[in-house]
């Protein structure tokens, strides 16, 4: 055999090596985008889900509203109105966000920094929610009591020593649960976009 001919089966063995490993490299990257897209999936779902919730709630309150017939109710009405329609819609917002991240055709700076980005938006609508959350429940339960039982709250007094205290306690433990595990969802997340370094 030539030396000319062994160069060109060299060359064609180097060429193929090469494709093998660009589709290997490729291959890997779509797994890790799938890894990447189930994690995030979860935070999806969950918020999918208290999302229809919130505008079907909102709907109630807005197909009822005449009913809040005093000046407070109709502000408690307002207030929570305007909370179950903004907050899931800008929590969905960022979570899209951070699933629009295109793993295998993005810079492993640019994801992350894209990242990041998404992520501290996601988990600082997560705080503002969770601080209106308290407040939300002064205004909803006279709301509820409102269009639920025809009661005005702020003249039943009692009802506010025993519901208040029980609902900031659950308020308090499943806000702190619910984050705790949104941000390790997120750290999962983001230990997966790091491995694209090494790809």
């Amino acid at each position: 055999m030539k030396v000319e001919e062994l160069q060109s089966i060299w060359t064609e063995m180097s060429d193929e090596l090469e494709k093998q490993k660009k589709l290997t490299h490729k291959i890997i990257m779509q797994m890790t985008q799938q890894r990447y897209t189930n994690q995030l999936t979860k935070i999806a779902k969950y918020e999918g889900i208290g999302a229809i919730f919130c505008f079907a709630i909102a709907i109630y309150i807005l197909i009822n509203f005449l009913k809040l017939d005093t000046w407070y109710l109709q502000l408690c009405g307002v207030f929570t109105l305007a909370f179950l329609l903004v907050m899931p819609a800008l929590v969905l917002r960022s979570i899209r966000n951070m699933r629009r991240i295109n793993i295998v055709e993005g810079s492993y700076t640019d994801n992350i920094s894209a990242y990041t980005k998404a992520r501290n938006q996601f988990l600082f609508l997560q705080r503002i929610g969770i601080g209106l959350a308290f407040v939300l429940m002064i205004t909803t339960l006279p709301v509820a009591g409102k269009l639920l039982k025809g009661k005005d709250l702020f003249e039943n007094n009692h009802l506010w020593y025993f519901y208040l205290p029980l609902m900031l306690i659950f308020l308090g433990i499943f806000s702190r649960w619910g984050y705790g595990k949104y941000k390790s969802i997120t750290q999962s997340a983001e230990k997966i976009l790091m491995e694209t370094r090494e790809n």
